[in-house]
């Protein structure tokens, strides 16, 4: 897929991964595509050898902006999603048929690339969680209590 198409579904799927009533709060923070993790984010991030990350965030979440926050300069937080290890979890999630087509590319008749777009989905969530503040704990319970 080229890093356009993969572009294109990050667009389409933000809206079925946030909340409308969320969306208007998410303010400063550019979405970036990039192949990998690179060693440096691998290394602050402590991945192993066969370890690697479907997104990050880095910034200031929002429960830690104080009312300096937006004064002067202000450099965007940054949420980055991994487009080859994406690629993967959604090769192996089908071939494994771990991941059942649900939500919006079903109702609109988008079944293709639908694992994709659910990892895609969920991977937004993920990394959006933590710019709202939640650690990963806590956003991998909330991921836990959703899928139950």
């Amino acid at each position: 897929m080229t890093r356009e198409e993969f572009e294109l579904l990050i667009e389409e799927e933000f809206p079925n991964a946030i909340p409308e009533k969320f969306r208007a709060h998410i303010k400063n923070v550019g979405f970036l595509v990039e192949d990998e993790p690179s060693a440096e984010i691998r290394k602050q991030e402590g991945l192993g050898p066969h370890e690697t990350l479907l997104g990050l965030y880095q910034g200031i979440p929002y429960p830690m902006r104080g009312d300096w926050y937006g004064m002067g300069t202000t450099i965007p937080d940054t949420i980055t999603l991994y487009q080859k290890p994406i690629e993967e979890a959604s090769w192996q999630a089908e071939q494994e048929g771990r991941l059942r087509p649900s939500g919006p590319e079903r109702t609109l008749g988008r079944a293709d690339n639908s694992h994709l777009r659910k990892i895609i989905r969920e991977t937004i969530w993920h990394e959006v969680a933590h710019l709202f503040g939640m650690d990963e704990h806590t956003v991998r319970g909330r991921e836990e209590e959703r899928d139950a």
